[in-house]
């Protein structure tokens, strides 16, 4: 099995992450960046839908288990071209030029809620799963470009209290706070996620162009911000 395999659903591309945990290591960012292009280049697709296929984790985000020994080794050249790699992924999802719409079937902790957010839209399982920053805890701070992702998606007096608490939401928290737009069971979490997809529609030239516009303050964050932290690899991991 394909770590990212996609099908097409009339206009929606319907991606599945079936990874495992999901958690980022070079070879998964590939695979996710590969599909993306794919769907890009070889199908007519006007909007992305992407779950994943564990049942209960979206994504756990980076792969300690993989990133841990590149810096004990002190392979900080690898350590950088992960980060480069990892900020390519967040940038391709943040401006990819059609809606795109996060189905978060389990949890989403760390760098899952946050590429999460780098999606248009998302929808959560109610029965099963938390959204979570526990890096406060892990004493790692985000890098510009993350925090800029958050707040497209998260208003700021919750992704203050979420930064500085690393508290575990639901999804009825979610949709509350309007992180999510809608909490759904299992049951009905992708006919819910594929109804609202397939109404949208939208060309992907208009779609590409408002997202130039609106995600300006992402770009920047990532394409200059950014560079610094990570070329100097000084990780606190």
């Amino acid at each position: 099995m394909a770590k990212v395999e996609y099908e097409l659903d009339g206009d929606v591309a319907l991606a599945t992450l079936n990874d495992g945990e999901n958690r980022f290591n070079p070879e998964f960012l590939k695979a996710f960046g590969d599909a993306l292009d794919e769907i890009e280049e070889k199908t007519d697709a006007l909007t992305l839908v992407v779950r994943s296929s564990h049942e209960k984790i979206f994504s756990n985000g980076i792969d300690l288990d993989w990133l841990v020994p590149v810096l004990q080794k002190g392979d900080i050249e690898t350590a950088k071209a992960f980060f480069r790699s990892l900020n390519g992924v967040l940038r391709r999802v943040a401006m990819y030029p059609m809606i795109t719409v996060a189905a978060i079937t389990g949890h989403a902790f760390a760098g899952g809620a946050i590429i999460s957010c780098a999606f248009d839209f998302r929808f959560m399982r109610s029965d099963r799963g938390f959204f979570c920053f526990p890096e406060v805890d892990l004493g790692i701070p985000f890098l510009p470009g993350m925090n800029a992702l958050l707040r497209k998606a998260i208003p700021a007096h919750v992704l203050q209290d979420m930064e500085y608490t690393g508290r575990r939401l639901t999804a009825e928290e979610c949709e509350r706070a309007h992180i999510v737009r809608k909490a759904c069971h299992i049951d009905d979490l992708m006919t819910e996620t594929l109804e609202f997809a397939r109404g949208l529609g939208k060309k992907r030239g208009i779609i590409a162009e408002l997202k130039k516009r609106l995600n300006k303050e992402i770009t920047h964050a990532i394409d200059v911000e950014d560079i610094p932290y990570i070329e100097s690899g000084k990780y606190n991991i």
